[in-house]
């Protein structure tokens, strides 16, 4: 059996990260544009307001995970799992699981008192996981369109 590896990010991965950060993009069908990779790579390294994780098989990125700390009205500090991918081909070894457990160990080490994400509801595959390691909130969100036009 494999060990799957989860550590921070170093400048060395940047194109692999790359990669898988463009496959989580396309899953969602959410286009960007070239700028926003470069951008969310220097936060990322810089820990400027987000930070991630990688997790390798064999010394290869094969899942990435970013998350965030903030403050909430009913909580001093939260943490949200934003993004978590798995390449395909290394999916069902454990890399997700792993990398949900590397967050929640930082979670806890930096004195979060709640972890939650977000899926797609038709994200049946993630959501099986999601089932075993987690609890439903049963929340349902909603996006409210911001007009940056100054009308």
């Amino acid at each position: 059996m494999t060990t799957v590896e989860v550590r921070p990010f170093t400048p060395e991965d940047r194109a692999q990260w790359e990669v898988l950060a463009r496959g989580y993009k396309d899953f969602y069908r959410s286009v960007l544009p070239d700028s926003a990779y470069e951008a969310t790579w220097r936060r990322l390294l810089h820990r400027d307001g987000i930070d991630g994780f990688g997790a390798f098989l064999d010394r290869r990125l094969v899942g990435i995970t970013h998350f965030l700390f903030h403050t909430g009205t009913w909580s001093a500090r939260s943490c949200y799992l934003e993004d978590l991918f798995v390449d395909p081909s290394s999916r069902g070894q454990g890399v997700a699981r792993s990398l949900i457990a590397t967050v929640a160990r930082r979670a806890v080490a930096d004195g979060a008192s709640r972890l939650y994400w977000l899926t797609h509801e038709d994200n049946a595959t993630a959501r099986g996981l999601y089932d075993k390691v987690a609890r439903c909130s049963g929340f349902v969100e909603y996006e409210y369109p911001l007009d940056r036009s100054g009308d």
